[in-house]
Parts: structure tokens; sequence; C-alpha cells
């Protein structure tokens, strides 16, 4: 306590010593002149004001049409990239799991919506192409390997969760539809996000019937549309599921064993039926 009270009346010796007559006046006079700068920027803004008013709902207009232009105008990956990372993707040594058209057309279908919430199951080669082509956008994985996702994590800078998928059916009959439980092990953000494009890279049922849910699960006021693409359709039975499921009038497009879907919300529509 007796130090500080030392400090103190050190600093107020030294302030006293180096107050003068000649600085008192200098003082003054800044103080003076600040005064008059202090009112002469109050008569400026007050007339700015007044002759301001009449065209501030006019800037505020100017400026939120400029930023519809910008976001108009906002191309995230341009198309001849987006053509060059699909025939990357596709033509590599490693045998491609799409082909060229195949990708290409799940491609179209991502770059309309990009950048969105977008969610993959299943990590492939063709993981990188749909992370990219959503840049700017949010994209989850989910796969049912843990060894693949611990590889896909060591390259890539990734979201990717595991899950495990309820069945081994080849084939489904129509009651097995709807008794058919979702994938398992989903993680809290599945549920939290409205997801714009799902990306089936294999027709597992159960991942068909995680990513229908989903789709129909989308709240009012978020688009009223999920695009499903499902890849690697071979089988008679898997394309038998899809289209009962993801529903033959939702179906838009076919490209190889690729199948393209627009499944609308069925949230809060109680009376909805499952198909049209």
């Amino acid at each position: 306590m007796h130090a500080r009270k030392a400090k103190l009346k050190t600093h107020l010796v030294l302030v006293k010593h180096h107050v003068t007559p000649r600085r008192v006046l200098l003082l003054a006079a800044a103080t003076c002149s600040a005064s008059l700068l202090l009112l002469t920027l109050r008569a400026l803004h007050s007339a700015a004001a007044r002759a301001g008013v009449h065209d501030h709902s006019q800037y505020q207009q100017q400026q939120q049409q400029q930023v519809h232009d910008d976001c108009a105008k906002k191309k995230v990956v341009p198309d001849a990239v987006a053509q060059a990372l699909v025939h990357y993707a596709t033509t590599s040594n490693d045998k491609p799991p799409l082909t060229e058209a195949e990708a290409g057309a799940a491609a179209r279908v991502l770059l309309q919506r990009a950048p969105c919430n977008l969610l993959v199951f299943g990590i492939d080669a063709g993981g990188p192409l749909w992370a990219t082509l959503n840049h700017d956008g949010r994209t989850m994985f989910l796969d049912a390997d843990a060894d693949r996702i611990a590889s896909a994590r060591a390259g890539l800078d990734i979201d990717a969760h595991h899950v495990a998928y309820q069945d081994n059916a080849t084939s489904l009959s129509d009651s097995d539809i709807l008794a058919l439980p979702g994938a398992a092990g989903l993680p809290a953000t599945f549920f939290d996000v409205d997801w714009d494009v799902i990306v089936l890279n294999s027709p597992v049922p159960s991942a068909v019937y995680t990513a229908g849910v989903a789709a129909r699960a989308r709240r009012p006021g978020t688009g009223e549309t999920t695009d499903v693409v499902v890849h690697g359709v071979h089988a008679a039975s898997e394309e038998s599921f899809a289209r009962a499921f993801l529903c033959e009038g939702y179906f838009k497009e076919e490209a190889g064993r690729t199948r393209h879907f627009d499944v609308p919300s069925h949230r809060d529509k109680d009376d909805m039926p499952l198909c049209p």
C-alpha cells in the first residue's frame, strides 16, 4: 500500500513539473480547435442527413440488388472444370466405379443445387469428385466399412461416419418395403440437416430406405424436393426396390447403372401417399 502511494505521488510531481504557462495556452488553443471541428462536423452531418433521407431507401435497394446480382452470377465450379473432373475421375488407370456418362449425370444433378447439403452413402473413388463439385457446401459420407473410412480420412479432409446396414436381402417383397429398418448408427447431423442431394454408391436396400426417409422428412420452407441419385443398379431386384421405395412417379432419368429420383417432402402431410 505504501509503495503504491509513493508511486502515485511521484506521478503527480512529474505532471506538475511539466505543466507550464506555455503548455496551458497550447492546450486551451487545442481545445478550442477541437470544439470548432466538432461543431463543423455536426453541422455537416445534419445537412447531409436532411439531404440524404430521400436517397437512403434507394441506396438500400441498390445494395440489395447488387447482392442479388452477385449471387446470381456466382458459379461455384465452372462447367469446364466440372467436366474435366468428371473425365479424370472416370478415366484413371484404376477401374473407375462409374462410367463417364453415369458420373456426368450425377454431376449435373449436383451442380444444379451446389453449394448444398450433400449426403453420400458409401466412400469410393468417386468421393473426392462429389465433395469437390459441392465446394463451399456441406458434404457428409456414411459407410459400413470402418477401414474404408479410416483410409479415406488419411488422404482427405472429409466428414465421414460409420453406419451399419440392417439387411443383406437380395430381393424384397412389397410388404418388406414398409417393414425394412434403416441404417443404424446414424450421426446426429443426419437428423439435423435437410439434405438437398443424396448419392448412393450402392443400391443396398437399407441405404435406399434411409435415403427415402430423409428426403420425405425434409422440413417445409427448406426446399420442395430432394434429388436422390442411385449408382450401381445391376440386378432386377435392385431396380425394383429403388423404383418401389423412391417411387416410379418420382423417377427422372437413368444413365447406365445410375438412376435419378426427385423426392418431395412428405413432412406435415399425413394424407400424402408413399408414392404418387
